[in-house]
């Protein structure tokens, strides 16, 4: 409940009715300019490079998304518990040491620059964190989110177009990464700057979807305690999509190579695009829900419903009922619609359903570090165990199986959720006639 002003003092101004926009865009920026650091090198296919008879391209993304994963691990305990006066700082030195390693990437032999990989990912796992505790706990987190998100599409595919522009202009694949991060320095710094200067949630948002802090080891420790049996549920859910999706992102070039596209450098735009305006408007559209509880269920249906569009598009594909392109981008749309709610608007409304005073950030640094650790096993697997597929093929199958399977752990998850909801006395508001939450509004 919030405090009353001291007798005399200024009342506390009103948030502007812009400022979910225009935090959600400076987390956009911020946030897409990481990319920057680490999707271009995969617009390169270093044709004709292998070592170990394992293609030279495919060690790269080993190494990287290892790096990666092991900052996610780093991430459970350290972002929780990082104070949010020196988020900013964090996310310069952060993104700052992976810039070091393209550098690193680019001066040295071959070889040696998969290490250089490795440790660009190293610390880039971290910032999405980051970036996400300016924007959680408010009323409007869903839309300020479902913004940040879409980075995930928008950004992959517009590093790798400027990444393949370079390299049709003549720049080493090895030194294209570097510049490329070049070209984002200054839209980073001042999208963080605008980050920065966002205010604290106000004393609804705090009523609304609980307070929010760092989280201590003992905080942490109820919390998987708690949730554990949805949790064993929910992260191997995330670890397909993640999977899926990093997939799709580290190898779309290939992709489109087989599929008859290899030549052009704005294919990605073209199908990444629509995909970020769908996702956009349909995650964002969860704001308008004020009910927690009723919020956090229709996050399970819309996770599921990205899983049939995946799927089923990818039938269609397989019995030559879809075009190619029409395809890449229904397949992306399903995933990204699975995924994005996983990355933020799920846990932030599981945290304001059961009034949990912490960060979201923890638990989905608890998925994302699982999700990248599977992502690496993966890429091993098809690799070491020569599985006789081209990369689209590949691709397919994936999908296929991980909509089948995606979508009982959804089901069973969403079950689970609803009937520990309603031991614990966190039932759906009853509806209004015309179909919003009688209460809160």
């Amino acid at each position: 409940m919030a405090h009353p002003a001291p007798l005399g003092a200024p009342p506390a101004p009103r948030p502007s009715p812009m400022l979910p926009l225009i935090a959600g865009l400076a987390a956009f920026c911020t946030y897409s300019c990481m990319y920057a650091f680490r999707k271009p090198f995969s617009a390169g296919s270093f044709s004709g490079m292998s070592w170990h008879g394992i293609d030279y391209k495919v060690w790269l993304v080993i190494a990287q998304v290892l790096g990666y994963a092991v900052s996610k691990l780093w991430g459970i305990r350290l972002v929780p518990e990082l104070q949010s006066s020196r988020r900013a700082h964090a996310i310069v030195c952060l993104i700052g040491l992976s810039w070091l390693a393209l550098l690193g990437f680019a001066l040295a032999p071959p070889l040696p620059g998969i290490v250089f990989l490795f440790l660009n990912g190293l610390p880039l796992g971290m910032v999405w964190g980051l970036v996400f505790g300016y924007i959680e706990g408010r009323q409007a987190t869903e839309l300020m989110g479902a913004i940040l998100a879409s980075s995930f599409i928008f950004a992959s595919g517009i590093v790798k177009g400027v990444g393949k522009a370079m390299l049709m202009a003549g720049v080493s694949p090895f030194w294209m990464p570097f510049l490329t991060g070049l070209v984002f320095v200054p839209p980073l710094l001042l999208s963080l700057r605008a980050l920065t200067r966002l205010p604290a949630p106000s004393a609804e948002d705090i009523a609304a979807r609980a307070p929010r802090g760092r989280m201590d080891r003992e905080a942490r420790r109820q919390f998987v305690r708690r949730f554990l049996p949805g949790l064993l549920l929910i992260v191997p859910l995330y670890v397909l999509l993640t999977v899926l999706r990093d997939f799709r992102e580290n190898f779309d070039t290939e992709i489109f190579r087989d599929l008859g596209f290899g030549r052009s450098a704005a294919v990605f735009g073209e199908v990444d695009t629509p995909i970020g305006i769908g996702v956009l408007m349909l995650t964002s559209a969860l704001t308008l829900v004020r009910d927690n509880m009723r919020a956090f269920m229709l996050n399970h249906v819309l996770i599921g419903g990205g899983l049939c569009c995946a799927g089923v598009s990818t039938l269609l594909f397989m019995h030559g009922e879809l075009p190619p392109l029409s395809w890449m981008t229904l397949v992306g749309f399903g995933l990204y619609v699975g995924y994005i709610p996983l990355n933020g608007m799920y846990f932030e409304r599981l945290m304001a359903t059961y009034r949990i005073a912490g960060t979201a950030s923890f638990v989905m640094y608890i998925a994302d570090a699982s999700g990248y650790l599977g992502s690496v096993a993966v890429l091993v697997a098809k690799e070491f165990l020569a599985l006789q597929l081209n990369w689209t093929q590949f691709f397919e199958r994936a999908v296929l199986a991980s909509s089948v399977l995606g979508l009982v752990l959804i089901a069973l998850a969403a079950r689970w959720f609803w009937r520990h909801g309603r031991r614990n006395g966190h039932a759906v508001a009853p509806l209004s006639p015309l179909g919003m939450e009688s209460s809160r509004i």
